[in-house]
This record gives structure tokens, sequence and C-alpha cells, in this order.
């Protein structure tokens, strides 16, 4: 008996043994892969930092040649005033068509297209909203000293005179890419507000309303929660004009309100400030034919 009681005690502590040798091995693993994790966000904002740095220096570059070609054009030995311009100014538009060139290239499969032009280069901007392609925007541009806007296509409540002023003279792919996203997510809004009002107007209670840049929006809505219905409105602000969804969304219901429906009105500010504002009326319409199909 004691041999057997023996036999059991070891069996069970040598069980002991493993599990607890398997619990350390699993410790460290852990430790292992949070450590790596650890590692790759360091390593991602290190990557982060370095692209910025490198931008910066490029855009540094760029003033600097410029500054040497004019330099070379003014104070040339053996040329008079007048041709030592004249080459310089030739000397800088050679280098802007260059850089313009190398442009197209880099864009070419980003949305941004174009061609050169006698005076300069057209580009043409596509806007797109999640694989759904919608609007395209023209700008001709004359390239000589200083870069001049011929002529455009861009909406005029689209910020495009404060984006020239701070890129377009020092940095045409910032510009570009800048002004891109300006009018995609001033697209993406309209396309977003266009799917409400034309696919989920049941929902609404009149008119929705917005302005040009639809960086504003208010509308009335139904939704049916608690076995009611309840009268909900919203105000949804995009205070980043480079961006699709709101910044704020202010959600308010009429009469007395329960606690459920203040965490309804959080989570529908949740919603629309993380969502698609024709996906959440989407949520919306999902959640009442569910209470239908349960009723």
């Amino acid at each position: 008996m004691e041999e057997a009681t023996a036999y059991l005690r070891d069996g069970v502590l040598s069980h002991l043994e493993k599990l607890e040798a398997h619990a350390r091995k699993l410790a460290l693993k852990q430790e292992e892969t949070q450590r790596q994790q650890e590692n790759l966000v360091r390593l991602r904002a290190r990557v982060q930092e370095l692209r910025l740095q490198r931008d910066e220096l490029q855009t540094k570059l760029n003033l600097q040649q410029v500054a040497l070609i004019r330099q070379e054009g003014t104070t040339g030995s053996n040329m008079e005033p007048v041709q030592a311009v004249e080459t310089g100014g030739q000397a800088l538009l050679k280098w802007k068509v260059e850089n313009v060139r190398a442009m197209l290239q880099a864009f070419h499969l980003t949305g941004l297209s174009g061609k050169l032009t006698k005076q300069g280069v057209c580009f043409c901007i596509s806007t797109a909203y999640e694989g759904t392609y919608l609007d395209s925007y023209y700008l001709d541009l004359l390239i000589q000293q200083p870069v001049q806007i011929r002529h455009h296509s861009v909406p005029i409540f689209v910020p495009l005179e404060q984006i020239a002023k701070k890129y377009l003279q020092t940095n045409i792919k910032c510009f570009l890419a800048m002004l891109s996203d300006h009018l995609n997510a001033y697209a993406g809004r309209k396309y977003q507000a266009d799917q409400l009002q034309d696919h989920y107007s049941a929902f609404l209670k009149g008119t929705l309303q917005r302005n040009s840049l639809h960086n504003v929006l208010f509308f009335n809505y139904d939704v049916e929660t608690e076995s009611k219905t309840f009268p909900f409105r919203a105000k949804l602000v995009y205070g980043d004009l480079t961006r699709s969804l709101p910044t704020e969304a202010t959600i308010t219901c009429k009469g007395d309100v329960s606690d459920s429906l203040v965490e309804k009105t959080a989570a529908h500010s949740n919603l629309f400030r993380h969502t698609a504002l024709h996906k959440a009326f989407d949520s919306f319409k999902r959640a009442a034919e569910s209470l239908d199909q349960t009723a």
C-alpha cells in the first residue's frame, strides 16, 4: 500500500514538474513575442521618422539646386548680364521639367496622371472612395519661376490657394499629394451623403442638410430600440478636410431619455465617427430587420 502511495505521489510530482516546466517555457515564449512586438513598433516608428527626414532633406536639396542654378546664371564670368540671366532661367526651367517628368512616373499608380505641355504640365487627379471611381479634376501648371497655376477645375471651396502658397514653389510633389488628399476626402464625404439620401431615406425625417464642402451635416433620423421608435438628431463635423470621417458627431434625442437610450446615443456617435455614413445606416437597417424577424 505504501509503495503504491509513493508511486502515485512520485507520478503526481513528476506531472506537476512537467506542467511547471511547460508553464515556464510558455511564459518565456510570451515574453519573447512581446519583445518582438515592441521592437517592431519601435522599428516602424523609426522608419516613419526616417521617411520624414528624407522628405525634408529632399526639399532642402531641391531648394539648394534652384539656388545654385540661379547663382550660376547670374555670376558667369564670361557672360553678359542679360545672357547670364537667360542661361540661368533656361537651366532652372530644364531642372523643373525633369523634376516633373520624374513625378509623372512616380504618381502613375496613385490616382494622379499627367502629360507635359509646351509651357508646363497638365495633371489629372482622379478620386475614388472604397474602390468606387468618382470624379476627376484637372490642373494646368506653367513651369516657370515662379510656378503658376494656369487653369484648373478644382472646386472653389477646396483650399487650393492655401495649399499652393504652402507647397507649390518648394515641393510640387507634396503640393499634388496634399491636393489629392483634399479632393479624395471631399469626394468621399459627398459620396457618403449621396448614398444616405439615395438608399436610406426611409430612416430620415426631413432633408439632409449639408454645405458645399460636405464638412458639416445635419439630419434627423428614426431608429427603433427598446420596442419603440425614437427620433434622433445628428450633427457631423469634419474638422480634418483631408479625411472622409467626422471628427465630431453630436447625437441628441427628444423627450425623456432613459439610461439605456443615453448609451444608444453615445454608441451612435462612436459609430458615425468610425464608420462610413451609409454603412452606419446599413447596420441600423440590419438591426431593424432582425427585430422584425424575432417579433
